[in-house]
């Protein structure tokens, strides 16, 4: 088990959205985030204390947890510095990068020296099965996104508290690292062999009571170049009964992909319902979620306005306004 409470480091992450682990972190489990350590040009704040590593030892942090997820999943050398003093000053590390601190010679010998534990959260501790595309019992709500990093985990956490606030039957399914860092469970989808992505879905998402809702954490996007296949694997092996689609509107471009631009919210609708029918024909797209985070109270109120006269399905932003509606949907299924 990972200790708690932790220190988030966020490292020199050039901008807020590269801190998105982190930021899950504080924002679902502040109890958790003792402070943020930054470095010389971090372009991110979570708006808690910075603290030294001595600081925030004092005030009880035991783990250091990496809250970047950079392009790449690079630990980098400068990085490196910071993560063995605080191996030396008696810190555990947690990771969910792709370069996995086992792999990095210095560090596990610099854990051994000092007794610290290394926790790399994006190793699959399960050997998968193949999906079979099964029926199974419940129900299970996925949320797909126009681009990556648009609010799929936010949506679907906010969904999972709405309903276990009103006493029905729900569970937030983990599917990346900054999920499983929150909740402390799950499946690293996007390090799980290929083959077996499908099947980790539906591993993850076993039967369960009828009136039972699984809310599958999403990741990337269906016309994302770089990420789209970790989407398949939640949509077929997910087999959701419904979708809610996602999207951020303020951006120029996909995230990531300067040459590519966001398709709409008709074209995602299309699409991923679509390939959803292959595993489950009942599928229905049920409800839109909105990251107005960069939007004033009036743009954000006129542009969920708007999306909602348009595609005829209530839309909102559950960080801003809550994710009510958005469960009054899935209850009238």
């Amino acid at each position: 088990m990972i200790q708690t409470p932790y220190l988030l480091f966020l490292g020199d992450a050039p901008d807020q959205l590269a801190a998105k682990v982190a930021i899950g972190i504080k924002d679902w489990r502040p109890e958790n985030a003792v402070a943020q350590f930054r470095m010389s040009g971090c372009g991110a704040d979570l708006g808690i204390a910075d603290m030294s590593l001595q600081e925030a030892k004092h005030a009880g942090a035991k783990t250091l947890v990496i809250g970047v997820a950079n392009r790449g999943g690079v630990i980098s050398e400068a990085w490196k510095t910071v993560l063995k003093e605080a191996l030396a000053m008696g810190y555990d590390l947690a990771s969910g990068l792709h370069n996995l601190l086992r792999d990095e010679a210095d560090l596990v010998a610099t854990a051994a020296k000092y007794g610290g534990q290394l926790h790399d959260v994006r190793v699959p501790s399960v050997q998968y099965p193949i999906a079979n595309g099964k029926k199974r019992s419940g129900k299970r709500c996925l949320t797909v996104g126009t681009d990556c990093s648009v609010g799929k985990m936010y949506t679907a956490m906010a969904m999972d508290a709405e309903m276990r606030q009103r006493g029905l039957k729900s569970t937030f399914r983990a599917t990346g690292q900054t999920g499983i860092l929150i909740t402390g469970g799950g499946v690293p989808l996007d390090a799980v062999i290929a083959d077996f992505m499908a099947g980790s879905v539906e591993y993850l998402t076993p039967d369960n009571d009828a009136d039972h809702w699984d809310h599958i954490e999403g990741q990337g996007s269906l016309f994302h170049v770089s990420y789209s296949g970790v989407t398949m694997a939640l949509i077929h092996g997910g087999q959701p009964d419904a979708l809610i689609l996602g999207h951020e509107p303020t951006r120029s471009h996909m995230r990531g992909l300067p040459d590519y631009q966001q398709p709409s919210l008709e074209e995602l609708r299309d699409m991923a319902l679509a390939l959803a029918r292959v595993a489950n024909p009942a599928c229905q797209v049920v409800g839109i979620s909105v990251n107005t985070q960069h939007m004033s109270e009036a743009e954000a109120k006129s542009y969920l306005a708007e999306v909602e006269e348009r595609m005829g399905l209530p839309t909102v932003d559950p960080i801003r306004i809550g994710s009510g509606r958005l469960v009054d949907a899935l209850m009238a299924l």
